[in-house]
């Protein structure tokens, strides 16, 4: 039985996925007894608080035991608990066994984005691109810090943990797009963490990994490297306006002379800027000792990185 319309209502979001009905059934099966005795709660307190209102009638000795009120009070929270255990525990396994056959995404978590890697070799930062009706297993990895990967939408909710690959699964089951949050505090730039499930038909899916996984030649360097900018994140840690955030600003930096915490300094050239997406923790620049950026080896291509070092000499 299912106790939700599949519009978004004032408690939940629209329901996009299989097993998000399940899970508003229960959520409103736990709401609506807990309103229910509240309200029951609420009217015998006013009964009994009107009816001994008076300090006449005095003390009621006589009744201050009922074996059938006491076996009733228990018995019924019991059941219900009983219910929600079994019922939720139902759920959870059908939210943790992985259909056979289900598309695989490898998921990427730094601070503070989200890389998607397909297993026709390319990436797509920020957003997800599935097919409707379609089981979809995300395996998700951590490069840094604890984050949690959060579909609101498809009620689908896992933590990323460094170190060790977490899996998670959804069918969608509504054409469109979805919020992806990370809902771990991750650091300065937490809340801009965020991305979207695009979904789309199967027809349109099948065209659009054909046309991901070729970058346009004919797009000038500068381009490709504003896009790759946004698309990497570049802009939640490195400014293009001389504002020093997490990592240095963007500006005026090519030719420059790069002072380190503990390597010598040396000019930023392109091999210096190649060398710092692959390996950023080699040389931590002076003033920056937390050494955040993770590596984007095999995450980007190399004519993104052309573009952003073409990117970066245009910001004078």
């Amino acid at each position: 039985m299912i106790l939700n319309a599949t519009n978004q209502t004032i408690w939940l979001p629209q329901q996009a996925s299989t097993i998000a009905a399940e899970v508003d059934s229960l959520f409103y099966f736990i709401f609506y007894w807990v309103v229910f005795f509240f309200i029951l709660v609420l009217l015998v307190t006013f009964y009994f608080s009107w009816k001994y209102k008076s300090k006449k009638k005095g003390l009621t000795s006589s009744l201050d035991h009922n074996t059938t009120l006491e076996i009733t009070w228990t018995i019924i929270p019991l059941i219900l608990t009983l219910v929600v255990f079994f019922w939720g525990a139902e759920t959870y396994i059908k939210m943790n066994i992985i259909p056979y056959g289900a598309m695989e995404v490898n998921v990427t978590a730094q601070k503070w984005s989200w890389n998607f890697t397909y297993k026709e070799g390319f990436s797509n930062p920020k957003v997800l691109v599935v097919p409707v009706n379609k089981p979809v297993k995300l395996l998700m990895q951590s490069q840094d810090v604890l984050h949690s990967f959060y579909v609101p939408d498809f009620r689908v909710k896992m933590d990323v943990i460094p170190n060790r690959y977490m899996m998670l699964w959804f069918e969608p089951t509504k054409i469109g797009e979805f919020d992806i949050f990370c809902t771990e505090y991750c650091g300065k730039s937490h809340s801009e963490m965020l991305g979207k499930v695009r979904v789309l038909s199967q027809s349109d899916y099948e065209r659009w990994v054909e046309e991901v996984n070729v970058i346009d030649e004919s797009i000038p360097l500068v381009e490709v490297g504003k896009t790759a900018y946004k698309r990497y994140a570049c802009n939640t840690c490195h400014s293009i306006d001389g504002t020093q955030e997490t990592g240095p600003s963007f500006k005026g930096i090519w030719g420059s002379e790069v002072i380190h915490e503990v390597n010598d300094p040396v000019n930023l050239d392109e091999n210096y800027i190649r060398e710092s997406i692959f390996y950023p923790q080699m040389n931590i620049v002076k003033g920056f000792p937390n050494g955040n950026m993770p590596t984007f080896k095999g995450l980007i291509r190399d004519r993104e990185i052309e573009g952003i070092i073409e990117y970066i000499k245009e910001l004078k």
